[in-house]
């Protein structure tokens, strides 16, 4: 298929030129050459050369199949970058070739990537080939038989910070072996002790857990050291790449690929429009060829949607009543007019739907998105655009796309005025618990620890003040595994809002501001399990108006 390059994307591209989108059932040629000719001149490596990146001796790095690229570039034991987040940006092409049953090469391998996608494809169809020994990523996702081999001894899992994953593997590319990082610190994750493998005998014991993370302070602040991630091989997905390999991403489908592919010493990209090197525009490539070595078409291009959310076509948003509808309404009232905003999933989301009309804030999402718009129109969805939890979305105007290291240096320097997200647990000094419940729950952090752990953005958490049974969730100390210690800033229930004094300058703890209509202080002591102050009486009833 030819068009009209001035189509694509916006038309940014040179009016005089035009793109070319390769299928496997044809022979395109590129200036008069054939490019399945490529393969002829294409390098292949040994394992002894694995310490440098692929050459060819022609200028151009399109190789016709995904078996030609990969060929001579996978060995038992290889490290891996994966790029994608859930289903978005997935190098299905790669991935299945990798997970063939007379690929031999592909077994025991350790791979990368900020999610584990979903039984039966992408990344899942590696495991039901049983060809991963070791799984680096912030969330287990959907994918049950990754978490049945988990479980049953069959799988080991490195759990890490999302925006830590992507950093890591930026600084590789960028030759930093190690950095600085406040996400983590003061939690399991940087003290040790994350179940890493399970003993194979169905016991549920640990075998292998996760070791104490370096530390250091500066500027009177702790800081967790972590180190580069090499791959061996990086397998990356771009929207358009040219026959040097300079890439062009669309929407949140960049995520982590731009990261991946610095990162690898071998890298090879699959894309769904190969054009030759010049259409593109300098100024419109998101990654320079420089860190590509291998271009194949994304023959398999099935680009699934994860959750697919679509506008109902009825303006009016439901009414939720009770206590969940009075938080929602509450946390709403935090919003103020100009802010960019992170929204964790379910409560903090849904308070989105009742910002006052004179406000506007920009929504941002950890997988590369600020500006999020409403659910597309029915039959509008894009997998390109998707928010952090796998929902499909829109952008507003003015809205801006980008990698998953950019995502959380926005995060981590500070930069995000407002974080809002739920949790299991929450304490009297500011303490989070959200990720893991020992023996019962082990999801994974995703970015939540990136996100509370930004030295200078308000933290807003929503929850039921009590579990069902009656039991409390604030409490003096929290009994599961910390998030972040020491990082909330105001907690709303259902029961009433509570600051906290996280940086001790008041003498610490929290303190009753306002309280629900109907409830007296008393109730909310019997339902706490937390010493509280309160404001100087009356206390202010709850704003959920």
């Amino acid at each position: 298929m030819i068009r009209a390059a001035s189509q694509r994307l916006g038309g940014a591209l040179r009016p005089e030129r035009v793109l070319v989108k390769m299928t496997t059932d044809n022979i395109t040629k590129l200036n008069g050459i054939n490019l399945r000719s490529f393969s002829s001149s294409s390098k292949s490596l040994s394992s002894s050369e694995h310490l440098g990146h692929a050459t060819t001796n022609s200028s151009s790095k399109f190789v016709p199949t995904a078996g030609e690229a990969l060929r001579d570039v996978v060995f038992p034991g290889s490290k891996l970058s994966v790029g994608g987040f859930g289903l978005g940006g997935i190098p299905e092409t790669l991935l299945n070739e990798l997970a063939r049953d007379d690929f031999v090469e592909a077994q025991d391998l350790t791979i990368a990537s900020l999610t584990a996608g979903v039984d039966g494809f992408g990344l899942g169809k590696l495991f039901e080939a049983g060809k991963v020994k070791r799984m680096i990523a912030s969330y287990v996702g959907e994918n049950k038989k990754f978490e049945q081999m988990f479980f049953g001894g069959e799988l080991e899992v490195e759990l890490t910070p999302q925006g830590t994953i992507a950093a890591r593997m930026y600084a590789a590319g960028a030759g930093m072996p190690a950095f600085f990082t406040p996400t983590g610190c003061g939690t399991i994750y940087s003290d040790g002790g994350i179940p890493i493998k399970y003993k194979a005998d169905g016991s549920g014991e640990v075998e292998i857990k996760s070791p104490p993370r370096t530390t250091q302070e500066f500027n009177g602040r702790k800081y967790v050291m972590e180190e580069a991630y090499y791959a061996d091989l990086a397998l990356v997905k771009a929207k358009v790449a040219d026959t040097r390999g300079n890439l062009v991403f669309h929407g949140t489908s960049r995520n982590a690929n731009p990261d991946c592919a610095m990162s690898g010493k071998i890298t090879i990209v699959e894309a769904e429009e190969i054009v030759e090197a010049g259409v593109l525009d300098p100024d419109e490539i998101h990654l320079s060829g420089v860190y590509v070595d291998r271009v194949i078409f994304a023959a398999n291009n099935e680009k699934r949607i994860e959750r697919l959310r679509e506008q109902s076509g009825d303006e009016s948003e439901p009414v939720i009543e009770g206590g969940r509808g009075r938080i929602m309404r509450r946390a709403a009232k935090e919003f103020k007019d100009g802010e960019y905003v992170n929204l964790g999933i379910g409560m903090p989301t849904m308070a989105s739907n009742y910002i006052p009309d004179d406000v506007h804030i920009e929504l941002h999402a950890e997988n590369g998105m600020m500006g999020i718009g409403a659910y597309p129109r029915k039959g509008q969805a894009s997998p390109d655009w998707i928010n952090a939890g796998k929902e499909t979305i829109t952008h507003i105007q003015g809205g801006s796309a980008f990698s998953s290291s950019d995502s959380f240096n926005m995060i981590r320097g500070g930069h995000l005025n407002l974080t809002m997200l739920g949790a299991l647990q929450v304490s009297a000094n500011g303490d989070l618990a959200s990720w893991i419940i020992p023996g019962k729950l082990l999801k994974g952090m995703g970015g939540a620890m990136d996100l509370v752990g930004a030295p200078d953005t308000k933290v807003v958490v929503t929850l039921d003040h009590t579990a069902r049974d009656g039991s409390p969730k604030v409490l003096q100390e929290c009994t599961l595994p910390l998030t972040g210690k020491r990082v909330i800033d105001r907690i709303i229930t259902d029961m009433g809002v509570f600051d906290i004094d996280k940086k001790n300058t008041c003498g610490g703890g929290m303190t009753l501001v306002e309280i629900a209509p109907g409830i007296t202080v008393d109730d909310v002591r019997a339902a706490t399990g937390a010493q509280f102050d309160t404001v100087a009486e009356p206390i202010p009833l709850m704003d959920d108006e």
